[in-house]
């Protein structure tokens, strides 16, 4: 592995660990998902609102991060939610109107916190982040699309203000700081929570968003083709999520090579990685794998990645 992550363990979700240190964040109920998830894992993603003014009072990853760094002399990865979470779930009905009656000024205080957490992780030795975004891919789901309707937001507009928001917390970084981008659609217990082809997204998150590399999520049907991936630019590493960390089976490798040569119809082989589609859970419960299953997974995609690039 080129890459090493502390595998986010002790954390109880993915993002809601790191937003509830922000000052003015609150967690207020939940959203719909496309699949069945409310019925067979009694769960869909929770609803995020801003309860006060923005403000990043203290270093949330930093230790984590020096602890990761003293074990490997790979390179340490930083995986933080992007700060979309902020905003998606709940839109404008979730911001406090006495807090931010104007939502440029709610943007400008939420890339603020960002940087100042990005400037407290390099300034620790960190060179590689990684921001996990789970909107820019529900955006590509119909029923979610229309959930963004309804909380009154424009669901083609909002990739343009994610990008500016993004674009603004990775301004002026250092030239040896590495940020990426992971899409998902869910990862809690197995079990997803949107579908929809990258279409409705790509030209905006390929030609818009100032990041280094994409990690998009295609271990199924439910992530569409490879033909968005025309819009990426020759400068930039797509990271292909073809090995699913939903299910213990290993994927052929004849079969991960024959989609590696699709993509490579959209963009050069070498600017192609692979990896699991998502991490082996988003929440502390955990996918239907076991230990050791999870390291069978990881050795395959470094198998796989030699014999496909060989």
């Amino acid at each position: 592995m080129q890459s090493i992550t502390d595998g986010e363990f002790r954390r109880a979700w993915f993002h809601l660990d790191f937003l509830e240190q922000l000052d003015g964040v609150a967690v207020t109920g939940n959203i719909a998902a496309s699949s069945d998830a409310a019925d067979t894992v009694h769960m869909t993603p929770p609803r995020l609102a801003v309860a006060g003014k923005l403000g990043h009072t203290h270093d949330i990853r930093v230790a984590d991060y020096a602890y990761l760094a003293s074990l490997t002399q790979r390179t340490p990865k930083v995986s933080i939610p992007s700060p979309t979470m902020v905003h998606f779930r709940g839109g404008r009905a979730a911001i406090d109107i006495e807090a931010y009656l104007d939502l440029e000024a709610f943007f400008s205080d939420l890339a603020a916190c960002y940087r100042a957490e990005l400037d407290a992780l390099y300034r620790a030795g960190c060179r590689y982040v990684q921001m996990d975004d789970t909107n820019l891919a529900y955006l590509c789901d119909p029923v979610m699309r229309e959930g963004a309707r309804a909380r009154g937001d424009d669901p083609n507009q909002l990739p343009h203000a994610y990008a500016e928001l993004i674009n603004s917390v990775v301004a002026g970084r250092p030239d040896d700081l590495t940020v990426c981008i992971h899409l998902c659609r869910g990862n809690y217990r197995s079990t997803w929570f949107a579908e929809g082809g990258y279409e409705p997204v790509a030209e905006v998150l390929f030609n818009e968003l100032d990041v280094d590399a994409f990690f998009l999520e295609y271990d199924d049907e439910r992530s569409g083709d490879f033909a968005p991936l025309r819009f990426v630019p020759a400068d930039r590493t797509v990271v292909l999520g073809l090995v699913t960390s939903k299910r213990p089976e290993l994927e052929p490798i004849d079969e991960l090579a024959a989609r590696v040569s699709e993509a490579a119809n959209y963009v050069d082989l070498a600017q192609l990685c692979l990896s699991p589609q998502c991490g082996f859970a988003s929440t502390v419960e955990g996918n239907a794998l076991t230990e050791d299953e999870q390291w069978r997974k990881l050795a395959h995609v470094v198998r796989a990645a030699e014999v496909i690039w060989s």
